[in-house]
């Protein structure tokens, strides 16, 4: 179950140590997640960093009248938690649910933090991976208030496309911040264009 996960610290931090790798693997929890499960509810506390070695989940948030609002998708070797509950230690106003059977790594904080206080190695990685998420949700918002529906989508598509073979459209339609019927438009437009 740690091999893919090593092969990922490795690769995104070269100079970590067999020694690093095993107080890593000590803090760490494998977890197994069926399609529709929940990560995490709205109202609960994330307490987990959380790494997939399988599978597909998201991130999103229920608007007053019940409107889904998709704030990420994560697949394979990426890292997903309530950032603002985690950080924060409140209640998430989000819920992360598995759109796949999925694997997964999880890092308590407190353990999580004690790596990245241990292990230089670590915590060089831990912060790349900070800065490249934050610069992503900048890009997101500067996307949604400055590209058109179809600019969005086709962004989409060319820059998550294992992410856009795997997911329902209406996800999508979530995601890019429009309506299923939008999504459809724009789709059945470029098919005529061809």
């Amino acid at each position: 179950m740690f091999e893919v996960f090593d092969e990922y610290l490795i690769r995104k931090q070269p100079d970590l140590t067999e020694s690093d790798l095993a107080q890593i693997h000590a803090v760490s929890i494998f977890k197994k997640l069926r399609k529709r499960q929940y990560l995490l509810q709205e109202g609960d506390v994330s307490h987990h960093a959380c790494f997939i070695i399988k599978g597909c989940l998201r991130n999103y948030r229920l608007s007053e009248g019940g409107v889904e609002h998709i704030l990420k998708f994560a697949v394979e070797n990426w890292w997903i938690s309530d950032l603002e509950s985690y950080n924060n230690g409140t209640p998430s106003k989000n819920n992360i649910d598995a759109i796949e059977d999925c694997d997964l790594i999880l890092i308590e904080k407190q353990d999580f933090n004690r790596l990245t206080e241990n292990i230089p190695s670590f915590r060089r990685f831990h912060e790349r991976l900070t800065s490249k998420s934050v610069d992503a949700f900048q890009n997101r918002i500067i996307s949604n208030i400055s590209e058109t529906a179809e600019e969005k989508y086709f962004k989409f598509i060319s820059s998550y496309p294992d992410v856009f073979n795997r997911v329902p459209l209406h996800m999508i339609a979530s995601y890019l911040g429009v309506t299923r019927e939008t999504l459809s438009r724009i789709r059945i437009n470029h098919a005529k264009r061809r």
